[in-house]
């Protein structure tokens, strides 16, 4: 969903130098006839797909006109959480959510090309997924494990199961653990966020092997976006709090909090230049959410 982007080390200096704790909402962008919202992803230029949880639809956006339109209605049943984008082969990866399911589409024809059901259908809940050079990576919010898809060519593989061990191998059928995912640019590292305790964990993606992001404290994270060592996390309780990374993503040290009062439970995000494109959800209106609108806000990052 929220990869992990390069950054020149003049910029990543002068941006560190300012850690302005606000910033005012400078465009909304209102998913027509949406009945949720979650994930977001970047397409290229100034496209953006993001997926309506509950009913399915992605939707594509122009974030530069300020536009968005359905692109691809899905079956009743079907659910989007998170999204990620192959740009190379032009699939688009949505985590199913519920019953364990994932799907692929291939965005130039709109057409599904992969339908998946990972786990255990009556307990899994496949939240996020994340695009890497090796294929893609989904979490499941209820167990310690993550599902692999192998992606060669644009040619999709047999997936397989990663049991998590460590501190990041929580969850349970009746535990939420696990929420969103991003990979380095190599896909050596990934990062998860885990929203039950609001800690982001780093997994060793051959191993599995856990380790806590030591000193990121985000309660009710959701969403990750890294770009050098700048660190986001989406928080529910309606901010997106920065911080500084290490190099090898061992700890973290606070840089300030992103508020708007436009925040309505902000659920994922993406870096448009210097600005984030934020997914407002409303979950807490209900199950499913309540609010006649639903929509992405672009905010100063």
């Amino acid at each position: 969903m929220r990869r992990i982007l390069a950054l020149p080390s003049l910029l990543l200096l002068l941006t560190l130098a300012v850690a302005a704790p606000a910033s005012a909402a400078t465009r909304v962008i209102v998913l027509p006839g949406a009945t949720s919202a979650e994930g977001i992803t970047p397409a290229g230029g100034s496209t953006y797909y993001t997926g309506d949880l509950v009913a399915g639809t992605i939707f594509r956006e122009d974030v530069k006109r300020g536009t968005a339109e359905r692109f691809i209605e899905v079956p009743s049943g079907q659910m989007a959480a998170g999204v990620d984008f192959d740009r190379r082969h032009g699939l688009l990866f949505v985590a199913g959510a519920k019953g364990g399911k994932a799907y692929v589409y291939d965005v130039r024809t709109k057409a599904k090309v992969a339908d998946f059901t990972f786990g255990d259908p009556q307990t899994s809940y496949v939240n996020d997924v994340v695009v890497t050079p090796y294929g893609a990576w989904f979490t499941d919010s209820y167990h310690p494990q993550l599902f692999f898809v192998p992606n060669v060519g644009g040619v999709l593989g047999t997936p397989r199961t990663l049991p998590l061990t460590g501190p990041g191998a929580g969850g349970s059928p009746d535990t939420f653990f696990m929420n969103d995912i991003i990979a380095t640019p190599s896909g050596d590292t990934l990062l998860v966020a885990a929203t039950t305790p609001g800690k982001v964990y780093k997994i060793n993606p051959r191993t599995g092997v856990t380790a806590e992001l030591e000193g990121v404290d985000a309660p009710n994270v959701v969403s990750l976006v890294l770009e050098g060592h700048r660190l986001w996390a989406v928080q529910l309780d309606d901010k997106i709090s920065r911080w500084r990374v290490d190099g090898d993503l061992s700890h973290g040290q606070p840089l300030g909090t992103i508020t708007d009062p436009l925040f309505d439970q902000p659920v994922s995000a993406a870096k448009i230049g210097d600005r984030l494109a934020v997914v407002n959800s409303h979950i807490f209106s209900g199950y499913p959410p309540t609010s006649p609108t639903y929509e992405i806000l672009v905010v100063g990052a």
